[in-house]
């Protein structure tokens, strides 16, 4: 997926229910980060777009079958929309000042920065969301001591989830580290 498909994606959304200003979560919140770095491909392959409208976050919900899975556009296009909600992730306090924004005719868009992202997928930790972690991390768009200083301040669901964000994060720099001194020996 690229940022110019995704806000063909939110033009759409903004044709369909008139709202201009939308919040990126999950994997594709990466692409706020397009026109400034190379995003790794294992970061930027999911083809649906955790998005929510910024004033309005319910609203999302009225695109789901515009634009949503399964829809006429995700038949079109390959890729779609995944309404989400704002309070579905586990986010560090602070992570809306953090957010990039991206402003294009007339849309604009805010993601989430990269280590806001790997705090949430660092609390799930589904295989993809290894991958994203892991290549964020070798490409240094994600700085493992700024996401364990955000576990302190992230209400995590459980002891259980917050465990397996921290020893999950550990493992990944681990064999990043130790895959950049055999490359070196």
């Amino acid at each position: 997926m690229r940022l110019a498909s995704l806000l063909q994606l939110l033009a759409a959304a903004r044709a369909a229910i008139g709202h201009s200003e939308y919040v990126v979560i999950g994997s594709l919140s990466i692409l706020g980060l397009e026109a400034h770095t190379r995003i790794p491909e294992g970061m930027s392959m999911s083809i649906d777009v955790d998005a929510y409208t910024r004033h309005d976050p319910p609203r999302i919900f009225d695109l789901q079958d515009q634009l949503g899975e399964n829809s006429p556009f995700h038949r079109e296009h390959g890729f779609y929309l995944d309404s989400v909600s704002p309070d579905l992730p586990t986010l560090p306090e602070g992570w809306e000042s953090r957010m990039h924004k991206v402003a294009h005719d007339g849309l604009v868009v805010w993601f989430l920065h990269p280590d806001d992202a790997a705090v949430s997928k660092l609390a799930r930790l589904d295989e993809n969301d290894v991958r994203w972690v892991r290549e964020g991390v070798a490409a240094r768009l994600i700085s493992p001591p700024m996401v364990r200083a955000y576990f302190q301040r992230t209400r995590f669901l459980d002891a259980e989830e917050e465990k397996r964000a921290r020893d999950g994060l550990e493992q990944i720099s681990g064999a990043i580290e130790k895959s950049k001194r055999s490359d070196k020996g």
